[in-house]
């Protein structure tokens, strides 16, 4: 058994066989053969080696003729290391013995020999484990005869390991068959993390690496709120998180009576909690858990993985199945945030440049593609007949910015009224607050709109300076900064000079222990995923106003992020013990 540490970001527990994508390629269908097709499976297993054996010598041979001998020789280390008889041994050893798959075993061996060359400290070395890969990946091709499916194809329980996930394919993945996932990069906040949240399933990301300690198959764990990754386990910690599964889903059952109750602090203040979306059949998750609204539709994943851009229509239609289901209740619908990670797969290249997170996105690419931008524009006025609609517009960073965004809108209207077309003309605007200058501005861009919300993610990475979705600066992305917390107050002092609401919309708003916090700093509305609205709501019906205001004057008076979040975590352990986090 290893255990492997990573960064949490969606709760949960997920056991099931592993599948490795990105590396492998393949998905083994079995781990164990019968006692007695045992020789049957030694007999197919040495065909395979054959088989790749040739393959090896003829792709020699090309390569000799088109390149030289130098290139050639690559594969001719391949045919020796194939044949290695210590190696067939290994492999043959484990079908015979413990009745493992001839697929299962060559890829435990060959990892395990993989593993080898990676610790042992030399450069060159630890580069041949890519041919162990390779070897790997010939073996498999020949024992199994096809590549495994697309990720949005998966018909079988697995968990899903992976050196990374993009945000599209994040998105494909179905949460009845998909049980976790573990990734060997990848931030608390990265928009993958973001998606296994919004699609309730357990994650863990930023391990570092790890896929060579594994064998597609190999039975995992993953501790979405711990943050680890158990690789084969054995039956006592098996048992234990079958016991942890089902104390959760007691946890869930009494969370879920809040369903019908009122986000109300003991001194009788009104807080509302509201949904964060990606797609439009979480709406679903939000009505079951209470929510009082949708405080972030996140547009882009209309995009993320199509290959034609969305219509008009399909964007209207994803928004009015929204706004039906939250009735009378509001929907915050935040225009595209395209860019940085969250790369359509049409036109893939336009997004391909050295710091996406500093370059075309967001409110950037909109005003830059005005007709897209209007076509979007269109279905939400259009829908906004349908239900309470609210626009916000992302990463604002200048008052020209806003003004053109919003002198865009009133252009759509007037292609609305002239051509006839039912829409809502007085929808409120907003715009996301998540860079430096719009906080330093918030006075200003206060008195030309109707909201802000703030976005912690993006406000903390530009901030701070990190790249969210960077694990070697993983540990500065601290979300308990005082300089952070100082920003909030700032945007929340502004808000309340100009008499406009201001909600909270990031992952910080997600985690317990910046609830009091937050309510503490004058927050009266948070947006969270899904998952976290019954536990947000639990904690706010156990924290009154005047204690939440102490907490928030004596973390706003620490000056390093350690001490803060130590402190709000003591705090709600306080408040209410049973949402005491494990970090």
């Amino acid at each position: 058994m290893q255990t492997r540490s990573g960064i949490a970001v969606s709760p949960g527990v997920a056991i099931g066989e592993a599948l490795l994508f990105g590396s492998e390629g393949f998905q083994i269908p079995q781990r164990f053969v019968s006692v007695d097709a045992v020789e049957s499976e030694v007999g197919r297993f040495r065909a395979a080696i054959e088989a790749v054996s040739i393959g090896l010598e003829e792709n020699q041979r090309v390569a000799s003729e088109r390149l030289g001998d130098e290139y050639a020789a690559i594969f001719g280390a391949h045919r020796m290391m194939l044949r290695d008889k210590k190696l067939i041994g290994e492999i043959e050893g484990l079908i015979r013995t413990k009745c493992f798959s001839p697929e299962f075993a060559a890829s435990r061996v060959l990892r395990n020999y993989a593993k080898v060359f990676q610790n042992l400290g030399n450069p060159y070395l630890a580069e041949r484990a890519a041919d162990v890969f390779d070897l790997e990946k010939r073996l498999l091709r020949a024992l199994l005869g096809e590549k495994r499916p697309e990720l949005s194809h998966i018909t079988e329980h697995v968990v899903i390991l992976a050196h990374n996930l993009t945000p599209s394919e994040t998105a494909g993945l179905d949460p009845e068959f998909v049980l976790g996932f573990a990734t060997e990069v990848g931030g608390r906040t990265s928009h993958t993390a973001i998606l296994a949240g919004a699609l309730e399933i357990p994650a863990v990301v930023g391990i570092g690496n790890f896929l060579a300690d594994v064998s597609p198959g190999e039975l995992v764990i993953i501790d979405g709120g711990r943050g680890e990754v158990i690789i084969d386990p054995d039956e006592a910690t098996l048992e234990k998180y079958r016991v942890s599964l089902e104390s959760r889903k007691q946890e869930n059952a009494r969370l879920a009576e809040l369903h019908e109750l009122p986000a109300i602090t003991p001194d009788g203040v009104r807080v509302h909690v509201m949904g964060n979306i990606e797609f439009p059949q979480e709406v679903e998750h939000c009505t079951e858990r209470g929510a009082d609204g949708v405080g972030l539709y996140r547009t882009e994943f209309l995009y993320l993985g199509a290959r034609t851009e969305p219509t008009e229509e399909d964007h209207y239609n994803a928004y009015c199945r929204v706004l039906e289901s939250m009735s009378d209740r509001p929907v915050v619908i935040r225009t595209l945030d395209l860019g940085a990670d969250k790369v359509p797969a049409s036109g893939a290249s336009f997004y391909e440049v050295d710091n996406p997170a500093l370059g075309l996105r967001s409110i950037r690419l909109s005003l830059r593609d005005t007709p897209q931008f209007k076509i979007q524009l269109r279905a939400i006025l259009r829908a906004a007949v349908h239900g309470d609609v609210r626009i916000m517009f992302p990463l604002v960073t200048t008052l020209l910015e806003l003004r053109k965004a919003k002198m865009i809108l009133g252009d759509v209207m007037e292609d609305l009224d002239d051509a006839r077309i039912d829409f809502n003309r007085d929808v409120p605007i907003g715009m996301m607050v998540e860079v430096p200058a719009a906080v330093m501005l918030a006075d200003e861009f206060a008195r030309e709109v109707d909201f802000f919300s703030i976005g912690t993610n993006d406000l903390i990475q530009y901030a701070l300076a990190v790249d969210r979705g960077d694990p070697n600066v993983s540990s500065l992305y601290r979300a308990g900064d005082p300089s952070i917390l100082r920003l909030i107050q700032m945007v929340v002092d502004a808000a309340n000079r100009h008499g406009i609401n201001v909600t909270v919309c990031g992952q910080m708003s997600s985690d317990p222990r910046f609830i009091p916090l937050l309510v503490g700093m004058g927050l009266r509305t948070l947006s969270v995923t899904p998952i976290s609205i019954p536990e947000v709501k639990d904690i706010i019906r156990h924290v009154s106003v005047g204690q939440a205001e102490e907490i928030a004057r004596h973390a706003l008076a620490l000056d390093i992020a350690r001490d803060v979040e130590n402190y709000l975590r003591g705090e709600l352990s306080r408040i209410h013990p049973e949402h005491s986090p494990v970090d």
